[in-house]
């Protein structure tokens, strides 16, 4: 065998062919380079950023790369050059075969646009192969008696290389018995035949060798050999004749290993050894060698493989039949594969996007796929489908490409992850499907606001309520995620009584829970009207609103207050006058009080506590009325003392008693004579009580005191350890300090009691006064204690006190009588029974209350007081005609108004048919007074 040469014009060969593969065209949209065979990796193709229009360093940030359609990948792009270069070597012949043009397709692919480039790389032959026989010695049987001009066929050689490269002739050894002659088939195939140019003589040479060389076209030309035997035989003047000239058969592709395909048979008509037919493969491969087997006795042709239409659709090959001495012919023999729909459909996903974001327009590509089947004809039809309640459809793409597209809006609320299903089915029978799932995530963005559960809400607060405590909470729901569903809580800056509303209430931003930052007071206010907002941490962020109506609810937290008889001021005694000739049931006076409370903790109920003549008066329960029980007797005192307790109906309930002083007399000037020897006794038991209650106030102040000291010494102790920490640890100094929570995370709550003492000699009787206590929840923090804090004020509650001691009295109202069912406020009813009910109600007590303000408004005329002040003595014209004292009403209708300068008094000047005298009622002192 001669040795393959390669040398150096082949160099020259292959830099033309790469001059030649910078060459490209675009025929039908596509990109044609071409390439020798057998280059080196990494061998420049073609300048694929160039053709694209595209920098090299665009090839990266557009995302382009090649997308192949199952084969092997043969080429890479160059990301630096931007050039199409191979991915390893290229073997031509394993590509292509014997086709004379070699082409590879594929795609580029832009991502970034999902758009693709189809490409084709024509691969150019190379002469690296050199024609080889297939048996490295060939045995020729002639008769001896065979005439000169005899030709016999030779094995050819094959060469897989094309066109000059391929197989261009043979050569044979010199002799002088044979010589070669070369036919050219129909196929285009040289066939060596041996031709026998003198006489053999088996005698003079039995065996001849000869060797038979085949060489291509290539530069330099390659060869191949093989010897040859010649044998010299007998006579055998018949040769094997085949059935056919040429056998074919048709099977599936499906066939099981082993199947008989087909038979030949050829016929000798010699007899004995040389009739004997023996069948072999003239011209085969190695490949169908593994896939075919002949029967060298019988001529059965079977399978040894299982056949694929997909990788042949027929195969042909030369058979032989030879006699016993050597006598040989040929046929052909073609199996055509019928193609079976044994392949499914194949989806590649070349590019898909696994997350896209739920504002995404209708139309976007989210995915690319590229169908195939490996089948022909119908059974390599593929179509896909999708499942019909998905918002996506399928577009077709160039080749079998496809496209995967919204159809509508997302919503991630509603899906966030879809599970696509791509059903591919040939068209085959019965058909073949393949599925392809692909996980698709809906991002998120900030198209919800937060929701609030209710539109409103209403909470009730009882009043007093500790500083600091949570009284409610909102909670808002947000349906999107992650940040864009965090949600911050704010109070609207609502103002309420000139005061900005987060003075009163605040807000976690975090939890929405609501704390009070003062002590509530009914009596202030009843309802604080919010605004709560809820804000999610989108991007822009979206809020939503909500509004809460916040109700205080009233405590029996103020005790009753006496309107009338005031406490006298200036150190005289009040005297109420009842005539000795009063009957049962003559009112005497009327004891008028209020409740700054509302509902049941404002309704009053008065009684007789103690009195000097027990059973002489009595004290209406629901109205307030002194009034005579008895007829006066002879026996009883000038002077008659009561002490009335009104009380409320609270839980505890609240008091407030008042001590009236009663002139018995039938005449003025025995009132006026009696009254020096009229003396207060003293009550033994009030002053016990009195002494009491300045121990023990003495004592609280005390203990208050030594509190106060204590706490001084531990908060400067604290606030030296502090500047201590400071000079160590100076990181501290920018935080700001809590309102509520000091930097030691001690809460410290200071609750103050303040108590007003008044004592004051009048008569020998001694008044202790208990206003209400101030309560100041505060929370105090580390840096708090110098500062003087809005939010450490203490709330004060001021009484309601009489305003009447400077104002000069109007003229008396001409009409003092009321009915029953007119006596202004809780001193009256409606039914005039003392034993009536309360009304069912807070608003029918309301009612009740508004009835006692609206009759003393209307009773008082002018500016006037009661009578003059605390001290007068309220002595009515009637009882003493030579001594009228018009500047002293009758008291028993009187009511005071708190706030207010005007007062309800009696018609005196109507009943006495004079008119009233205006003045001050200042000018008559007591009977005491007169005396003096």
């Amino acid at each position: 065998m001669a040795p393959q040469q390669r040398g150096g014009d082949y160099r020259g060969f292959l830099l033309l062919s790469i001059v030649l593969g910078t060459w490209w065209e675009a025929w039908a949209g596509q990109i044609l380079y071409s390439v020798p065979e057998e280059t080196d990796k990494g061998s420049f193709v073609g300048n694929i950023s160039k053709d694209l229009g595209l920098e090299p360093r665009e090839l990266a940030e557009r995302g382009v790369r090649i997308v192949s359609k199952g084969r092997t990948q043969l080429f890479s792009l160059n990301p630096r050059s931007g050039s199409l270069v191979t991915a390893g070597r290229i073997d031509r012949e394993e590509l292509c075969a014997q086709s004379s043009r070699c082409l590879v397709s594929f795609n580029i692919l832009m991502e970034d646009k999902m758009n693709l480039f189809p490409v084709e790389v024509e691969i150019m032959d190379v002469n690296d192969n050199a024609p080889r026989f297939l048996q490295e010695e060939i045995t020729v049987k002639i008769m001896e008696n065979t005439a000169p001009g005899m030709r016999f066929p030779l094995n050819e050689a094959g060469d897989p290389d094309v066109g000059t490269n391929s197989l261009q002739g043979y050569q044979l050894s010199p002799n002088r018995h044979f010589s070669l002659v070369v036919q050219s088939g129909t196929d285009k195939k040289k066939y060596p035949e041996l031709v026998l140019e003198q006489v053999l003589d088996r005698e003079g040479e039995a065996i001849h060798h000869l060797v038979l060389t085949a060489y291509d076209g290539g530069d330099p030309p390659l060869s191949g050999t093989t010897r040859i035997q010649v044998t010299v035989v007998d006579v055998n003047d018949h040769t094997p004749v085949f059935s056919l000239p040429q056998y074919q058969v048709t099977v599936p592709e499906n066939v099981p290993i082993g199947t008989k395909l087909l038979t030949i048979n050829a016929v000798d008509l010699d007899e004995g050894v040389n009739g004997q037919v023996t069948y072999s493969f003239r011209q085969i491969t190695p490949k169908l060698l593994r896939i075919f087997h002949l029967n060298s006795l019988t001529g059965e042709l079977s399978t040894l493989e299982s056949l694929d239409y997909e990788e042949s659709s027929f195969y042909e090959m030369e058979v032989q039949a030879q006699d016993g001495p050597g006598s040989l012919t040929k046929a052909k023999v073609r199996i055509i594969i019928l193609d079976v729909n044994d392949n499914a459909p194949e989806v590649t996903v070349t590019s898909v996007s696994n997350s896209i974001p739920e504002d995404t327009p209708p139309g976007t590509v989210i995915a690319l796929f590229y169908l195939q089947d490996r089948d022909s004809g119908k059974n390599g039809e593929v179509t896909c489908t999708l499942p019909e309640n998905l918002p996506f459809k399928l577009e077709r793409s160039i080749d079998n490409y496809y496209r995967l597209i919204t159809t509508k809006h997302l919503d991630r609320e509603k899906c966030s992850v879809y599970n696509i299903t791509l059903k591919a089915t040939d068209g085959g029978t019965p058909p073949l499907s393949t599925e392809t799932h692909i996980s698709m995530y809906v991002a998120d963005t900030n198209d919800n606001p937060p929701i609030f559960p209710q539109s409103s809400y209403s909470v009730y607060v009882p009043e007093n309520n500790p500083r600091g405590a949570s009284i409610f909470s909102v909670a808002a729901h947000d349906p999107d995620s992650e940040k864009n569903a965090q949600v911050t809580y704010s109070l609207g800056s609502d103002i309420i009584q000139g005061v900005p509303v987060s003075s009163y209430v605040s807000i976690n931003s975090d939890t929405g829970v609501l704390y009070a930052l003062q002590s509530f007071d009914y009596e202030q206010f009843q309802n604080l009207q919010l605004r709560v907002s809820a804000r999610d941490s989108g991007d822009p962020p979206l809020s939503s609103n909500v509004s809460l109506n916040l109700f205080v609810l009233d405590q029996n937290d103020n005790a009753p207050e006496i309107l009338y008889p005031t406490i006298p001021t200036d150190g005289s005694t009040g005297v109420e006058l009842a005539p000795r000739s009063a009957e049962p049931g003559y009112l005497v006076t009327k004891v008028v009080a209020v409740d700054r409370d509302s509902g049941q903790n404002a309704w009053l109920s008065y009684r007789l506590l103690k009195a000097s003549e027990p059973g002489l008066f009595s004290v209406g329960l629901h109205t307030g009325e002194v009034c005579t029980a008895r007829a006066l007797l002879d026996r009883d005192l000038l002077k008659q003392s009561l002490v009335v307790a009104v009380q409320d109906h609270g839980q505890p309930p609240l008091s407030a008693t008042v001590t009236l002083t009663v002139a018995v007399a039938d005449s003025i000037p025995d009132v006026l004579a009696d009254l020096g020897s009229i003396k207060i006794p003293t009550d033994p038991e009030h002053s016990d009580l009195t002494l009491y209650l300045v121990v023990a106030v003495a004592t609280v102040s005390c203990v208050f005191l030594v509190f106060v000291i204590v706490l001084v010494a531990l908060r400067l102790r604290r606030w030296y350890k502090s500047h201590l920490l400071q000079a160590a640890v100076t990181g501290l100094d920018g935080v700001p300090a809590s309102h509520f929570v000091g930097m030691d995370g001690v809460q410290a709550f200071l609750q103050t009691y303040s108590h007003e003492i008044s004592l004051t000699a009048d008569s020998g009787k001694s008044h202790i006064i208990f206003p209400q206590p101030n309560y100041v929840d505060t929370l105090i923090s580390q840096d708090s204690c110098d500062k003087n804090d809005s939010l450490l004020t203490p709330i004060d509650f001021h009484e309601c006190e009489g305003e009447g001691t400077s104002i000069q009295q109007a003229p008396p109202n001409t009409d003092w009588r009321f009915s029953q069912a007119q006596r202004p406020g809780t001193s009256g009813s409606q039914n005039g029974d003392e034993t009536g009910t309360w009304p069912n109600n807070q608003f029918d007590t309301e009612m009740l209350q508004a009835m006692i303000l609206a009759s003393a408004s209307e009773a008082a005329d002018g500016s006037s007081t009661l009578g003059g002040g605390a001290g007068t003595m309220g002595l009515s014209a009637r009882y003493g005609p030579q001594f009228t004292l018009q500047h002293v009403p009758d008291y028993r209708q009187n009511v005071y108004i708190p706030g207010s300068n005007a007062t309800l008094t009696n018609a005196a000047g109507k009943r006495d048919g004079k008119a009233p005298a205006g003045g001050n009622g200042n000018k008559k002192k007591s009977g005491k007074k007169e005396k003096k």
